[in-house]
Parts: structure tokens; sequence; C-alpha cells
């Protein structure tokens, strides 16, 4: 029988951040006028609730390497290569310093995340838009 490592998610979590550059507020909102790609992969009960990521496309975290990686069969336009800029925006910071690991796992080095998310966004006072989001499925 082979002995199973258990590392947790805090640990995994710290690598997936380790030696990235993460983005604050104002830093998202300077990259994306410089046109980096911003990505929010909050569910839709979570843009209801708090309202739309001006400027983002939403994809679900169930196929953003799919719809990203520009080598995919599946890939969104705007996926044209692996030194695209990607910013990756969750509803607190977690799940999208995962997602951008993933993303750079797969070749996108410049993928990164938006400290404390769309609350930190929020918290900021930056708008929140409250139209139809740009939904990639």
């Amino acid at each position: 029988m082979t002995a199973v490592t258990r590392t947790g998610i805090d640990a995994v979590l710290a690598a997936s951040r380790a030696g990235v550059r993460r983005l604050d507020p104002g830093e998202l909102l300077e990259a994306a006028a410089r046109g980096a790609l911003v990505v929010d992969t909050r569910t839709e009960a979570q843009r209801r609730r708090q309202g739309e990521l001006p400027g983002a496309v939403v994809i679900d975290r169930t196929v953003l390497e799919w719809r990203l990686d520009p080598a995919s069969a599946h890939r969104i336009p705007e996926a044209t290569g692996y030194d695209l800029e990607v910013v990756v925006v969750c509803r607190q910071g977690f799940s999208s310093s995962l997602a951008a690991a993933s993303l750079r796992a797969v070749g996108l080095h410049r993928a990164t995340d938006l400290v404390g998310g769309v609350e930190a966004w929020i918290a900021a006072g930056l708008p929140m838009g409250e139209g139809s989001a740009d939904v990639r499925e």
C-alpha cells in the first residue's frame, strides 16, 4: 500500500501564490486599460448579489483552462497566445489564485488574480455593473 501525502488546501493555496505578483483593485484597472483579459469566475448567484464586474469576461471555473488555452479547440477568441495577460477574479480572492495557477500550468505565464476578489473591488469604491454579463460558455 502506498502512503498518501496530504498537503491541505492552505499549503496548495500558498504554493499557487508563491512568486506571483497579485493585483490590487487599482492595478486591475491599469491592467485592463493596457489590454489584460479580466476573467470573472464567480457563480451566477454571486454575480446577481454583487453585480457584474465591468469589462470582465465571465467563464465558469469548470471550463476555464479549455477556454483560455490558445491550443485548445474550445478556446475563446481572446485566447490569442501564451503571453496573454490574464487576471482572474472571484468573490474573495481564493479560488482565483488556484485558477490563475492552473492557467500558468497550461502555459499562460502572465496569469494572476485580484487580491481580495470582487469584495476588495467593492470596498475600494469601484463601480459594479448591473447589466448583462459577457458570459462565455
